[in-house]
């Protein structure tokens, strides 16, 4: 069953609503062209008209479904040709009027619902062309009828029906066009609701300041990572990096001038380290940088490169040109060890960083 669910709507989500709109619509029919031939069966309809009838309205309807089916479709802003179906299958429902004689009362309530079935694609202004559409031929085939066989389309009663038409059809428009602005509305409260879960998700992993990811956020993927290390029996490494000098530099200057050069160390250390690696700051001038799979010694040329950088780098702030240099411990971790011990190395060679002078890189 799941099977041949797939092979008639596909696995494509979007794709299967398409195609269960443009099934229903193939049901909808389905019971017109039932009640058309109960309409010969009984003696008030032409066997040979409604015969062709029944083929040009299933035909049309199989064409919409194979042309979504086979993705053509979707070369229209209206992939699910809901408008298209719904002009046809009205333009089915006029000549099915003119065919049943005393039976075509019967026609207006297949019109209703193939109106309601606009409520899932259409939006509220072709909703009102529809119904103008309808009006307009149902009024044209009710006169040319009236016309034609006034021994059966009386004119006062097509007159009453075309009043009924008249009145219904935009009513019903009306209707669906409501609901379809509450569900396009709901639609675009779904996508105002993702995009404020993604917001508050980098509120809640991402530092304000230089938009790396913050503290609380690296603790859990340094667990993450000694975790998929245990498995893997494969080594990863973390940095702890602090700007020399940085309180000095805020004091001398300004805050604003320690926030720029704080971004801008962000900037140029994410252009050099890995897809793979993650950067956060940790605190004040202080960063911690993970490297997945990573021995010590790939790991310390890694960190070198971004110590020359932004040895290289300047930055422009409080009217003058502000070059920094970074300090750097760095630690691979051990089999057995938790992260906030290989932290506690990390951070303790960064000591021996500072005390060697600076500017450099010790591995514990």
């Amino acid at each position: 069953m799941r099977r041949l669910s797939d092979a008639l709507l596909t696995t494509d989500p979007a794709q299967r609503l398409r195609l269960a709109q443009s099934g229903l619509a193939m049901v909808l029919m389905g019971a017109g062209v039932v009640a058309m031939h109960y309409a010969v069966y009984v003696g008030l309809a032409p066997s040979g008209p409604v015969a062709w009838w029944t083929a040009l309205s299933l035909g049309g309807m199989v064409v919409a479904y194979t042309l979504i089916r086979t993705g053509w479709s979707r070369r229209f802003e209206d992939a699910a040709l809901a408008l298209a179906q719904m002009l046809y299958a009205i333009t089915c429902g006029a000549a099915a009027y003119a065919l049943v004689g005393a039976a075509r009362g019967g026609v207006f309530p297949i019109v209703m619902v193939i109106l309601m079935f606009g409520m899932f694609a259409a939006t509220p202004r072709q909703m009102f062309w529809v119904s103008v559409y309808a009006v307009a031929l149902f009024g044209a085939v009710m006169a040319l009828m009236a016309w034609r066989r006034p021994e059966v389309y009386r004119p006062v009663v097509e007159a009453g029906h075309f009043i009924m038409v008249a009145t219904m059809m935009p009513a019903v428009s009306i209707l669906a066009g409501r609901l379809s602005e509450m569900r396009q509305r709901m639609r675009q409260q779904r996508v105002d609701l993702k995009h404020a879960m993604s917001r508050i998700q980098d509120l809640a992993t991402r530092d304000a300041l230089t938009g790396l990811i913050n503290r609380r956020h690296m603790e859990e993927l340094l667990e993450q990572e000694r975790q998929r290390s245990v498995r893997s029996g494969h080594p990863f490494c973390v940095a702890v990096i602090d700007i020399d000098r940085f309180k000095p530099l805020n004091a001398q200057y300004t805050r604003s001038a320690g926030d720029e050069v704080l971004c801008a160390l962000s900037r140029e250390a994410l252009a050099v380290i890995r897809l793979s690696d993650r950067l956060s700051r940790w605190g004040g001038q202080k960063f911690v940088l993970l490297m997945p799979e990573t021995r010590a010694s790939l790991g310390r040329g890694g960190v070198d490169r971004l110590r020359e950088r932004v040895e290289a780098m300047s930055v422009r702030a409080a009217g003058v040109e502000l070059h920094v240099t970074l300090s750097v411990g760095l630690a691979e971790h051990r089999a057995g060890e938790t992260v906030a011990q290989a932290l506690e190395r990390a951070d303790q060679a960064l000591y021996e960083a500072k005390a060697q002078g600076r500017n450099r890189v010790v591995s514990a």
